[in-house]
């Protein structure tokens, strides 16, 4: 029998323990992202003209005792890059924002009107280098019940939530491929009833769980 004040697996409290123990590992040595899985592409972004971004991986405190679930966004079909694809909250970093964390509260804000004082960023993930000249920053943060999302029609089609159990579950993570820009790219998929979740955010997601749960 769990004790009270002992956090439940795959709860928010026992993530904020696992990331207070190892750490969020941000330094450069570490490196996680497409590259990983696809050598032989070029990596745009570890070029001068990369663009950095940030993306918050919300994560819903539900209590000790209870499962935590994690906020994923469907981008909006008529967004001309990305569209209806499921994704963090996020976009590039801006001048004025002063910090990964900033950029990725702000989008949040922007995107499904998560408002800040219900959000507590915690650490942050590894850079995660993509082959298309990003490098994004995920920002993890847990979210307090209170907060009601509101997508925003010009970005966001609709806002969701995965228990984080099933993310951190790696029999849920598959390997597939396809040919982009005629090159045979590798990637992570995550099939979630009907939602198909791939490529960057399963990415991310794999970093959080290979970080933190596959141990």
């Amino acid at each position: 029998m769990r004790m009270e004040s002992e956090a439940a697996p795959f709860s928010a409290a026992d993530l904020r323990t696992r990331m207070a123990r190892m750490g969020t590992g941000e330094d450069e040595t570490t490196r996680y992202g497409d590259h990983l899985l696809n050598p032989d592409l070029v990596q745009l972004a570890e070029h001068a003209e990369a663009r950095d971004a940030a993306v918050l991986v919300p994560v819903v405190d539900y209590g000790l005792g209870t499962e935590a679930g994690v906020i994923l966004t469907t981008r909006a079909a008529h967004l001309r890059k990305h569209s209806g694809q499921i994704a963090f909250p996020g976009g590039s970093v801006d001048p004025g924002d002063g910090s990964p964390e900033a950029a990725a509260l702000r989008e949040a804000e922007e995107e499904v009107a998560l408002e800040r004082r219900f959000v507590e960023p915690i650490g942050r993930l590894p850079r995660y280098f993509t082959t298309t000249g990003f490098r994004i920053t995920p920002v993890v943060a847990i979210v307090s019940p209170g907060y009601e999302l509101r997508p925003s029609p010009s970005e966001v089609d609709d806002a969701f939530e995965v228990p984080l159990g099933f993310l951190m579950n790696a029999a849920n993570h598959r390997q597939e491929s396809r040919v982009w820009n005629d090159v045979l790219r590798h990637y992570y998929t995550m099939p979630f009833g009907d939602r198909f979740i791939w490529g960057v955010t399963a990415g991310i997601i794999r970093t959080l769980y290979e970080r933190f749960y596959a141990s």
